[in-house]
């Protein structure tokens, strides 16, 4: 990989660590803030670690001895998925996929579970991406990297696998052979035991598998051979786990580092010996083509081979041969692999960026400079993933609701009000999204429509949709695989912000006649009115499966209209989860502290609240595992104990009855 990219990385992963705590407090947070996880192979480098970095050995970890475990460890299953009739003429289900490497944060205190600011890599366009690479790693932190549990448990909501990163740096940039060797060393029978603890680890943290990136240069044919049989050993036992394993192309069979840019002979036997490889930025079309080529030779997808696209520092406006990768005459000649997408929020000034900032550059990075992926902008040199991709949903059991939370906002709402003015960030508590945004179907003026955070019904964020409507306007909201029966109710929670507007719910249980075209809904009425309103719409006279929904909103006359869509739930029945038991305090340090619980079965995550002396309540967090940690916590004036209370919440987003716990100032 370019070596002017490890520079930008490794400042990245070494700057701002435990920015919002005074050097005083450092000791006393880090022994109860749980941070992602991070090792060297074994040995450790010479010196001392720097401030809010620990240093650990991989080859001395055990889950018994991991005190962070259970903050780190994905609790949401990977969910499998589908693919809809195609948004347009132009993408397609069966050929190129996206694989994205994303450096979320700093290798050393990333935490485990969100942080107190909305300004975060809030990735929603799952539905491109086969497979998340959490992207980092640095000399003077550590070199493998444990995804934590917030984006394994977004990702897998979505279907999307997420590999933890194997990085082993150029010497350059101060990476040492013994790394390497640590790596890929046996025991006494043969066996390579640090493959074994990495499918440990990536088992009990709850993730999908591994990236290997090995940099380092100076090797021999004999390190190149111990890599070999480290990667397929590697292979072997995350296979029987579930896991997979991706190369980069880096080093060669010879030990050597050599970026080939292309499938040869010189990275052929690595490629065997993983699931998928990653090729370095040096290809070309006409090695892109040998390399396809290579590898149906060899048995093997052509599009197991991801082509490295850098947007790290240009984005939309790199310059990249899209038609040696996905043409549009002919069929798809490999994958693409993007570096470092997290552009869309990086380049953004820092100084007030907000997460409408983001979400906007990231719809324009995902979907096109049209915004609408039913209608492709074919001027725009950016050859965004929608224009070529099919998207994919999950939504394909019942219970199913979203309200439409991207995992980061401004405060928190429950149900339309404020329950706490802290900006936030917990991937965790993201929803399945929409998978294809935004498809507008009208003949008039579109809209626009978007992630919103100036309101919400629970969450942070809600869709809103702003614009003078001179025709009706039908906006596709999920793509569904969902059977009808006769018990089968949606409920629809909105809000008229502006302007007079009549909505409807529109249900689909056909796909389109042609890619892009509305689907065959019926529509149903909704209630009008001020405020959030919750109408439970029963889908009388409808049969088989429900495979979209969308809602109609006509306005009187052609006035500007503020409409906002909250919530949407499709049930046979009402469900209420059980609540959690044991709830506990196990560690306090002042204001910080670490609780855990016990979870009941069938729940979604859980929410903690502080019960205030006035009697009212304030959001402090939510997870999807059944631990957390609060931080800085402060005596109200005259309070001599703090209650805290935990609720369940299920899939429909109904909550539990709380259980309580207490701590004395």
């Amino acid at each position: 990989m370019k070596p002017t990219r490890r520079t930008v990385l490794i400042a990245a992963a070494t700057a701002a660590l435990m920015p919002s705590l005074p050097a005083e407090a450092a000791p006393k947070a880090a022994a109860l803030q749980p941070y992602a996880s991070y090792w060297y192979p074994d040995s450790l480098p010479a010196g001392s670690p720097g401030t809010g970095i620990t240093w650990r050995s991989l080859k001395s970890w055990r889950p018994a001895d991991d005190a962070d475990l259970a903050f780190n460890a994905s609790t949401v299953p990977l969910a499998p998925r589908f693919t809809p009739a195609p948004a347009n003429t132009t993408a397609r289900s069966d050929q190129a996929r996206i694989q994205s490497l994303v450096s979320f944060g700093p290798t050393a205190s990333n935490p485990s579970q969100g942080s107190a600011t909305a300004d975060y890599y809030a990735l929603t366009h799952w539905a491109y991406i086969d497979e998340l690479v959490f992207w980092g790693g640095s000399s003077g932190e550590g070199l493998i990297l444990a995804p934590n549990a917030p984006i394994v448990d977004a990702a897998h909501r979505h279907g999307v696998p997420v590999l933890g990163n194997i990085f082993l740096p150029p010497v350059a940039y101060g990476g040492q052979l013994q790394w390497t060797r640590d790596l890929v060393q046996k025991d006494a029978a043969g066996r390579y035991p640090l493959a074994d603890r990495l499918v440990a680890v990536a088992a009990a943290y709850g993730f999908d598998g591994w990236f290997v990136n090995a940099e380092t240069s100076g090797g021999n044919t004999a390190l190149g051979t111990d890599m070999l049989g480290f990667l397929r050993e590697l292979k072997t036992l995350a296979r029987a786990k579930g896991q997979r394993v991706t190369w980069y192309d880096s080093m060669t069979v010879n030990g050597g580092v050599s970026w080939q840019g292309a499938l040869n002979s010189q990275n052929e036997p690595f490629f065997q010996a993983a699931d998928d490889m990653f090729v370095d930025f040096r290809w070309t079309a006409a090695k892109l083509t040998s390399s396809g080529q290579r590898a149906g030779q060899l048995g093997r997808n052509r599009y197991e081979l991801w082509a490295g696209v850098d947007v790290e520092s240009n984005g939309w406006n790199s310059s990249v041969n899209w038609d040696a990768i996905v043409p549009r005459d002919k069929a798809h000649v490999v994958s693409v692999g993007f570096y470092r997408p997290e552009w869309t929020r990086n380049h953004l000034p820092a100084d007030g960026r907000t997460p409408g900032d983001f979400h906007a550059a990231d719809d324009h990075f995902w979907t096109g400079r049209s915004l609408d992926p039913s209608r492709p902008d074919t001027t725009d040199s950016w050859r965004a993933p929608a224009v070529s991709v099919a998207d994919r949903s999950t939504v394909t059991s019942m219970p199913f609701a979203s309200v439409f939370n991207t995992g980061h906002g401004l405060r928190w709402y429950e149900d339309g009000q404020v329950t706490s003015d802290a900006p936030w960030n917990h991937l965790g508590l993201q929803d399945r999204l929409p998978s294809r945004r935004w498809v507008v179907h009208t003949d008039g003026q579109r809209p626009a429509v978007t992630f919103d955070f100036a309101a919400a019904w629970r969450g942070g964020s809600s869709v809103l949709v702003d614009g003078a409507l001179d025709r009706p306007a039908v906006l596709d909201v999920y793509a569904t695989r969902l059977p009808v029966t006769a018990d089968t109710v949606v409920e629809l929670t909105h809000r008229a912000d502006a302007g007079t507007v009549k909505a409807e719910l529109a249900v689909a249980t056909a796909d389109p006649t042609t890619p892009g075209a509305t689907p065959p809904y019926t529509y149903y009425p909704v209630t009008s009115g001020s405020g959030w309103q919750t109408t439970t719409v029963r889908l009388t006279g409808l049969t088989g499966t429900v495979r979209a929904i969308g809602v109609r909103l006509t306005a009187a006359g052609t006035g500007q209209v503020r409409w906002r869509l909250g919530g949407i739930a499709v049930r046979n029945a009402p469900q209420t989860p059980a609540a959690p038991s044991g709830l506990r305090i196990t560690a306090a340090s002042g204001g910080d502290l670490r609780l855990a619980w016990n979870p009941a079965s069938g729940v979604r995550h859980h929410t903690l609240h502080r019960l205030l002396p006035d009697g009212t309540r304030r959001f402090l967090g939510g997870t999807c595992q059944s631990a957390y940690f609060l931080g800085g916590l402060k005596a109200e004036q005259g309070e001599q104990e703090a209650r805290f209370e935990l609720r369940a919440v299920g899939e429909l987003y109904t909550t539990s009855a709380p259980v309580t716990v207490t701590h004395r100032w």
